[in-house]
């Protein structure tokens, strides 16, 4: 049996360790644009020159060879052929398979505003390689402008900071992590930002860039009409799914590809996980797709049940913060907040139940939180003492006299 995976991320090297210790025996492919498998979650610290190449793996050095994996490095799938079971890659070199998993993942989106998409010096941040280019124009730049004050977006300018840059972040919002944070926790950061140097043009969007005759953008105008000075471009503006290999048509798909349960395409014997299925862009979940997908490409009937893809989990300056569910209360939401010089805690109550939970700066009982809200527990009775629960809170006596949870 042959197995093709398509993406070295969370989601593909899970699949692959989860496929090589079903079936001892079978021939592994893995096929990726990038050199080096990396943590897109670490990328910043490249930026902040904490981490090389090799410290962004989280993979052993000897991990293709050790699990007996044919690794094809940079290079790019550019078309799936279904009904003869081949991937096409970019230079025409085609790849056979029995089952495959597409686990491209999802590429940096960069908005048709003035010449972003032409332009030598505006970069997204999501792969080794946009790291790297950012690094290498980082080296001269002195003014960075980053829109979008998302987890990405404040990632690189933490990074440059530490790299004593002149980071302006514009975002359209009024507030700084507008998915993730209300406008207190959001206020926490931003001060922290700002005493490290950064500035902040919130409510406000790109709408028109200057460009020079080398191709740099020099100056970006908002809409507005104020006009920041910039040397170098980040785009945190939001990702696409990676689904240019599957283009022809056969595999279905819209914004994602499309997956059942069991993380198959409609196609048969060919799967996705990750980002490129559109179910979760956490990498914990990435990871559990992989694993599902490659169950079921060993012929092991598993399906993917954990679509709760609610959480934030952040640290900047030293201050933690876990965000649990969308964070937005409705009409007769119940809302809880609990405030001291150490910590920030809201919690949002609707119909008895526990909607979504913000913790900054003390995270106790987090995995309590998360699993009332994924399993929807009834929290009536114990609503009035939100921020003291703990298991032992949900515990009971079974018939048999063992303990065991009521809920």
């Amino acid at each position: 049996m042959r197995h093709v995976i398509i993406g070295a991320g969370a989601a593909g090297i899970t699949a692959a360790k989860t496929i090589r210790a079903c079936e001892p025996g079978a021939e592994i492919v893995m096929i990726s644009a990038d050199t080096h498998v990396h943590s897109r979650c670490m990328l910043h610290k490249y930026l902040s020159h904490e981490r090389d190449e090799r410290r962004l793996s989280f993979v052993p050095e000897d991990f293709f060879e050790e699990q007996k994996i044919t690794w094809i490095s940079g290079k790019r799938a550019s078309h799936v052929w279904t009904k003869t079971h081949n991937v096409q890659l970019e230079d025409d070199t085609v790849i056979s398979y029995d089952k495959l998993l597409i686990a491209t993942g999802a590429d940096s989106f960069i908005p048709p505003v003035g010449d972003f998409r032409k332009a030598r010096n505006v970069f997204g941040l999501r792969h080794l390689e946009d790291a790297k280019q950012i690094d290498e124009v980082a080296e001269t730049a002195e003014r960075v402008l980053i829109v979008g004050s998302g987890l990405v977006g404040l990632d690189a300018a933490y990074a440059l900071l530490e790299r004593g840059k002149d980071v302006t972040v514009v975002e359209m919002a009024d507030r700084i992590l507008p998915i993730q944070l209300d406008e207190t926790a959001g206020k926490t950061y931003q001060k922290l930002f700002e005493e490290a140097g950064c500035k902040f043009l919130l409510g406000r969007k790109a709408s028109n860039t200057v460009m020079d005759q080398t191709g740099s953008i020099r100056k970006v105008i908002l809409d507005d009409g104020r006009e920041i000075s910039c040397d170098l471009v980040i785009v945190a503006a939001g990702v696409r799914s990676a689904i240019s290999c599957v283009e022809s048509g056969e595999i279905a798909a819209d914004r994602f590809i499309q997956v059942d349960e069991y993380m198959r395409t409609n196609c048969p014997d060919v799967y996705a996980a990750g980002d490129v299925a559109g179910l979760s862009g956490i990498w914990p979940n990435a990871m559990k797709q992989g694993q599902t997908a490659a169950y079921n490409m060993c012929g092991r009937k598993v399906q993917y049940l954990d679509r709760y893809a609610m959480k934030n989990t952040m640290n900047f300056y030293g201050v933690t913060t876990l965000s649990l569910g969308k964070g937005a209360a409705e009409e007769g939401d119940e809302v809880v907040i609990c405030e001291d010089s150490r910590s920030y805690k809201k919690a949002v109550i609707r119909d008895g139940k526990l909607d979504s939970i913000l913790l900054q700066g003390n995270m106790d009982y987090s995995g309590v939180y998360q699993y009332l809200i994924k399993n929807q527990v009834d929290i009536s009775e114990k609503k009035d003492r939100i921020f003291a629960l703990s298991f032992g809170d949900f515990y009971g006596i079974a018939p048999d006299g063992q303990y065991d949870y009521q809920i």
